[in-house]
């Protein structure tokens, strides 16, 4: 499972980390960093679906959020006993607060 996050993980924060620092352009030195390079890119893969570039960018960030969405629930189904188990003891745990004491009780009639 560790793995599987990873290879999940990593493939968003390089392209994260490459998009924010070509998008500002901070690139250290390196011409895959530059704005020129982002544009390029960008123009490159419009030409290529035959879209405009900068409808890339929402495409891709909603992408990244359903590839998500299907990551965790993968781990939610795998987990699903520890989950169930945790609810149930949480559950009990807030009906035992919520009930009331003795003591909290008033003696008015």
């Amino acid at each position: 499972m560790k793995w599987f996050l990873f290879f999940w993980a990593m493939p968003i924060m390089l392209l994260g980390s490459w998009y924010g620092l070509s998008y500002y352009d901070m690139n250290f030195g390196i011409f895959m960093l530059t704005r020129q390079a982002h544009d390029l890119v960008f123009h490159i893969y419009g030409n290529v679906l035959g879209i405009p570039p900068e409808t890339i960018p929402p495409l891709v960030a909603r992408a990244i959020v359903v590839d998500s969405l299907i990551v965790f629930a993968i781990i939610a189904f795998r987990r699903r006993r520890q989950i169930a188990a945790w609810w149930q003891a949480r559950k009990i745990q807030s009906d035992a607060e919520a009930a009331p004491s003795v003591e909290s009780l008033s003696s008015a009639p």
